[in-house]
């Protein structure tokens, strides 16, 4: 296959991956081919319906690398599903009566791309598999390769999605801060919630983190420096069912043996609940393009704070939301492996015309690979029996409790 022209664009949320997998594969192309002319469609999917696009100059080739040190995406991203028609009319993305795939697949034609890159969660890359299958069925000559963007590690059959070990790592460091309010109030109730819609892998891992640098500190009980008032006392996934008055229960003999109490929850946890008790108030429930609840209007955090305040007799309850600022971080040196591992692939995949995603496929024994797009799907669950989440939990005392099936 011969490739003239490439096409780049990031799409869905923040992760600390997308400026580097951008820088990742303009190096790429430079390194094993020049010649061929690079594009990027501004804001994702927003971009290619509008025809937005910006040129890859000699100047961008040269400072690429550069890229690596931000966090963000330097070409912008959106939330736009191409097969949700209305939202896409309304957001004056086409007109009345036309069809976004169509729409989308002949800018590409217009603009004569001969490969995509999407980078992206599980809606980004699945649209992008409903454009390639779009693209085959109306004889389109065009390869869409994408890369496994996510903070929350949930794609299916993905090992490990890019930016989700730095999203744990800085969620850990704004941890750090927060947990100290416990020393604020007299018996205060800190809440940390953290991102993960379905999948409680970021929160997990992300406590992980947070403890491990507890176990590097050095302690002075003695002037009221604990250990225990500073570690995690709960940790709440989607996966997980919660016994809200057993936990109760337990967390108050926490305040009054340490006169605080942090919990770690999932942004995902007890959505269910939370949805039928404002359906059943009458509450409309708010939702995005792809019919996700949109948790920021309803607020996790402030519905567990509200429940648990009364019930350990707190005196002060505060939620801290680390999500914005773990997601919008640089790459830490871990993820920048793994990024340059997939952008490689994708540039080699791209230039021998194989359309797919790259990732470790945790169905070929996690070979890095470039995955069939109909086998992407989002929404994997955290599996509550790791070892390593086990036995944190035995530590702080926690009961695990049940499975639960998500998806919100």
């Amino acid at each position: 296959m011969t490739v003239r022209k490439v096409a780049l664009l990031t799409a869905g949320g923040l992760a600390p991956c997308l400026s580097a997998a951008v820088g990742g594969l303009i190096q790429r192309y430079t390194e094993v081919d020049p010649s061929i002319e690079i594009i990027a469609y501004r804001n994702g999917y927003h971009g290619l319906l509008l025809g937005n696009s910006i040129p890859v100059t000699q100047a961008v080739r040269d400072h690429a690398a550069v890229l690596d040190r931000f966090g963000g995406s330097p070409i912008g991203n959106s939330r736009v599903k191409l097969t949700n028609v209305a939202d896409c009319v309304s957001r004056g993305l086409v007109q009345e009566g036309q069809d976004p795939l169509k729409e989308a697949a002949d800018q590409l034609t217009r603009d004569g791309v001969d490969v995509l890159h999407t980078i992206g969660g599980d809606d980004t890359n699945t649209t992008a598999a409903d454009l390639a299958a779009y693209l085959h069925e109306n004889d389109y000559e065009l390869t869409v390769v994408g890369l496994p963007k996510t903070i929350d590690n949930d794609v299916v059959p993905i090992k490990q999605t890019l930016g989700a070990w730095t999203a744990a790592e800085m969620g850990a460091l704004f941890a750090r801060d927060i947990v100290a309010e416990h020393s604020a109030n007299p018996r205060a109730l800190v809440i940390h919630e953290v991102m993960g819609r379905n999948c409680g892998w970021l929160t997990a891992q992300t406590a992980l983190e947070y403890r491990k640098w507890l176990a590097d500190q050095t302690w002075v009980p003695e002037i009221g420096l604990s250990e225990r008032a500073w570690d995690v006392h709960a940790v709440y996934v989607p996966e997980m069912e919660i016994d809200l008055a057993a936990e109760a229960t337990r967390l108050k003999g926490v305040m009054d043996e340490v006169g605080n109490v942090n919990i770690f929850l999932s942004e995902g946890a007890g959505v269910d609940s939370i949805v039928a008790e404002l359906e059943a108030a009458g509450q409309e429930v708010p939702r995005d393009a792809f019919g996700h609840v949109k948790l920021d209007k309803i607020n996790p955090g402030q519905w567990f704070g509200s429940r648990f305040s009364g019930m350990i007799d707190a005196e002060k309850t505060q939620v801290w939301k680390s999500g914005y600022f773990a997601r919008s971080a640089a790459a830490n040196p871990a993820d920048l492996a793994l990024i340059k591992q997939c952008t490689d692939l994708a540039v080699d995949a791209a230039l021998r015309g194989e359309s797919g995603v790259t990732g470790q496929d945790l169905e070929r024994k996690d070979e890095l690979r470039v995955i069939e797009f109909p086998r992407i799907k989002g929404a994997r669950p955290f599996d509550i029996d790791t070892p390593d989440f086990t036995r944190m939990l035995a530590e702080i005392g926690q009961p695990k409790g049940k499975k639960v099936a998500t998806g919100h």
